[in-house]
């Protein structure tokens, strides 16, 4: 590599000037690119940016003409604009944004619109929701859009009063109900559990709705008390047994056979 011209000048001053002309040239010979016309260099690192208004190409940087009611970004790649609030693009165009009646801009996106409270988007436009009577509007334009009053029931397309028989009372969201505590449901009425002796309510949903107490088991509709064998126990449920360890059942007995 030929080595730069220091001219004759004092020491310190020699030495400065050649390590910068030294400094200026790579080591392995090569030089920085240059950095092309409406563009910087990076602050950081290496490489160069179009200014804004302009975009990469190659190793150039090319004008941005936005199209009418479009702004520049800052951005030097992809197309470098984007469409003013409230129009959209379509193409290499910024199109105004056709809201139609009883709907509004959309006040994040602006560049679609959505319905009012009380409307439907269509094909065309927003409908009305039909609301039919006993019934209020929902935050929802999905499905029906409404709901029933509480106490009232949806059959197909209308809000029926729910008739809540003895015993019963509405649920929270108002719309069915249930049997007061110690009765079940029987078709549309509420009738009270029996409740057999040596027995518990047991509040549930499906099923037996009493238990027998401990040391006593379920015999049809009664709790019969329970004979221990012996050499047994009652198990963890207080109505069966189990043989003592290290007894074994046989033929109804705790045996050691």
């Amino acid at each position: 590599m030929p080595q730069p011209y220091c001219p004759g000048s004092p020491l310190a001053m020699t030495m400065l000037l050649c390590a910068t002309l030294l400094f200026s040239q790579s080591a392995f010979g090569q030089t920085t690119p240059p950095v092309p016309a409406n563009a910087e260099a990076n602050r950081y690192g290496s490489g160069w940016e179009c200014n804004r208004g302009f975009r990469r190409q190659d190793d150039s940087c090319h004008a941005v003409t936005p199209p009418d009611n479009a702004f520049l970004t800052n951005e030097s790649h992809g197309k470098g604009w984007d469409c003013h609030y409230g129009f959209v693009e379509r193409g290499n165009q910024c199109l105004s944004v056709q809201v139609p009646a009883n709907a509004y801009l959309d006040p994040f996106f602006g560049d679609r619109w959505q319905c009012m409270r009380g409307y439907r988007q269509t094909d065309t436009g927003c409908d009305r929701i039909e609301v039919p009577d006993n019934a209020f509007l929902t935050d929802s334009t999905y499905d029906r859009g409404w709901e029933c009053e509480r106490g009232y029931q949806i059959v197909e397309r209308e809000c029926v009063a729910l008739i809540v028989p003895d015993h019963a009372y509405l649920t929270t969201s108002g719309n069915e109900w249930i049997c007061d505590r110690g009765f079940e449901k029987k078709g549309q009425a509420c009738v009270a559990v029996v409740v057999p002796k040596n027995a518990t309510f047991v509040d549930t949903s499906y099923g037996q709705k009493w238990n027998c107490d401990r040391g006593f088991e379920a015999k049809g509709a009664t709790c019969s008390q329970i004979k221990l064998p012996e050499n047994a126990h009652l198990d963890s449920s207080g109505n069966a047994w189990a043989c003592n360890r290290p007894y074994q059942l046989r033929s109804g007995i705790c045996s050691m056979d």
